[in-house]
């Protein structure tokens, strides 16, 4: 009724006029009024539906259209309904941006495909994974840009439960997961993961259990041989029997040592395993190692020490121990009789380094990169015959690194190594600075490290 009653209104005052005029001059003026008015009427009508529609045509450049009357309430209620519209574009524009923005920021490479597979969309990821371009490559078939085998099996397939691992087409490092996404209206979303980290730990914990079982394989076997042989011959000569008792021991003892390092590793990589801050004497420490050092020998090297500094160093006595420990004794278990061990400590640069240097047979440059990884070997059958279990190294770089340092291995083939813990400055201390640290005496156990 609201939009009624002021038409309504109108046309009853033209009515009356209308009757008015023609009570006083006649049908004629009345008809010729209304006439004029209809006329009236019929431009003013014209004139708004010109300006309403070059408004709807440039709705952001051309002014709304300002009209009294029922004209002024369609403009009125068309600026309403613009702006409501305006406001719900905004929040879409907004909402598309950051949503874009997101898909920008995923880390995982994300390529919108319709429903003939080709690209609508894809996100800078998917360069780096696929070597896919948005601007590039927007309408071009994804069957004719990524032409693995595997991969055009897994769209045939359209399994969205089943996920692709394959090398990257860009990069053949990288190992990707795949999947595909039901989207929007006979979309799809293709999602590629990096998965390479992931792969390679789950290589290294396959490569990790086979070497256990290797490693454990050969003293059991041993061990188990002669306990048959006791067994099946009670009556062997002692000096006999005693040697095979020596033999079991030596094996038992080699799985025990593999036993103790597993847990040290364990221990060390734990993040429960907190680090101590202790002053540990380096060149009490160094002493302590060259008195070890010729012990393991047992007169079969030369072992000198060079200690060109006072300083002290700040962390895990027991652990630091560990690992020079480890260097000290692999330099005496690969170094042939008659060779010659140095252990040096010195400050280079700021930095503390304790050396240990031989005259061994030396290593490989092929091999020097891949020495602290777990049970790797460059002689695995040399390793056996001295006792190594293949994680000396190994703990080494852990301990090493939990303190900021690093392991630094120079060795040329025929001539002999040098195997260098380097300290950071800030673990450095002078003595005087704060009480000394007492040197433990090195457990039995981890001479045998290596």
């Amino acid at each position: 009724m609201g939009f009624w009653w002021r038409p309504l209104s109108v046309l009853a005052g033209v009515l009356l006029v209308a009757l008015i005029l023609w009570a006083g001059s006649g049908w004629v003026a009345a008809l010729g009024f209304l006439a004029g008015v209809q006329a009236f009427v019929m431009l003013r009508r014209l004139w708004q539906e010109f300006r309403l529609a070059r408004w709807l045509e440039n709705p952001d450049e051309v002014e709304p259209p300002d009209a009294t009357g029922t004209w002024g309430d369609i403009f009125y209620r068309l600026q309403k309904l613009q702006r409501r519209q305006k406001a719900s574009r905004g929040q879409l524009t907004s909402a598309l941006e950051q949503f874009e923005h997101a898909a920008m920021a995923v880390p995982d490479g994300m390529v919108i495909l319709n429903r003939s597979e080709q690209i609508e969309w894809c996100n800078p990821a998917s360069r780096t994974y696929m070597g896919l371009d948005c601007e590039r490559d927007r309408g071009q078939f994804i069957r004719y840009l990524l032409r693995q085998a595997q991969f055009l099996d897994f769209l045939d397939a359209a399994d969205y439960s089943r996920r692709l691992v394959c090398k990257s087409p860009v990069n053949r490092e990288l190992i990707l997961s795949l999947q595909l996404v039901p989207f929007g209206e006979s979309q799809k979303l293709l999602v590629a993961r990096d998965i390479t980290d992931l792969e390679r730990v789950d290589a290294m914990r396959r490569d990790f259990i086979a070497n256990v079982s290797h490693e454990l394989r050969t003293p059991l076997t041993v061990v188990g041989g002669f306990v048959e042989t006791l067994a099946d011959a009670p009556d062997l000569p002692a000096a006999e029997s005693r040697h095979y008792f020596d033999l079991m021991l030596d094996h038992t003892r080699r799985m025990q040592h593999l036993l103790d390092d597993l847990l040290t590793l364990s221990r060390l990589e734990s993040a429960d395993h907190t680090l101590k801050d202790e002053l540990v004497n380096v060149p009490e420490l160094a002493q302590a190692l060259k008195a070890e050092a010729e012990s393991l020998s047992r007169g079969r090297h030369r072992v000198s020490l060079q200690c060109q500094s006072e300083a002290c160093l700040k962390g895990s006595l027991q652990e630091i121990r560990s690992a020079l420990g480890n260097l000290v004794s692999n330099a005496v278990r690969y170094t042939p009789e008659g060779g010659e061990i140095t252990l040096a400590w010195r400050e280079r640069n700021g930095e503390g380094v304790f050396s240990v240097i031989d005259t061994g047979e030396g290593i490989a440059a092929e091999h020097i990169p891949r020495l602290t990884e777990r049970f790797y070997r460059v002689d695995r059958s040399r390793s056996r015959e001295t006792g190594g279990t293949g994680l000396g190294l190994a703990i080494v770089k852990h301990v090493l690194t939990r303190h900021g340092a690093r392991l630094e291995i120079q060795s040329v083939p025929g001539k002999g190594s040098t195997f260098s813990a380097v300290f950071p400055a800030q673990r450095l201390q002078l003595p005087g600075a704060e009480k000394s640290g007492t040197v433990i005496p090195f457990p039995e156990r981890e001479q045998a490290v290596g």
